[in-house]
């Protein structure tokens, strides 16, 4: 039962890695395309993606970095028990 609670738990996390990326860039891009069709500078398109992909890997990276300070928070705390 154990096996298959990490296993949701793995997916999950990795949904949320998916939407982390995806909806930042996502939103940027679509911006770039109503700016760039609504003042004639589709140019504008590219630095927006970039800018939503930096974003999304700015979320990625916070997100992981909570994780693995909650389990590293966690495995200490067992070992003080353990003690």
């Amino acid at each position: 039962m154990k096996y298959k609670k990490n296993v949701y738990q793995s997916f999950t996390m990795v949904m949320q890695f998916g939407f982390n990326m995806i909806v930042p860039i996502l939103m940027c891009t679509m911006l770039g395309v109503y700016i760039g069709r609504k003042f004639d500078m589709m140019f504008i398109v590219v630095p927006l993606f970039i800018a939503g992909a930096l974003a999304g890997i700015s979320n990625c990276y916070r997100m992981a970095k909570k994780i693995f300070e909650q389990e590293s928070d966690r495995d200490t705390k067992h070992v003080k028990k353990a003690e």
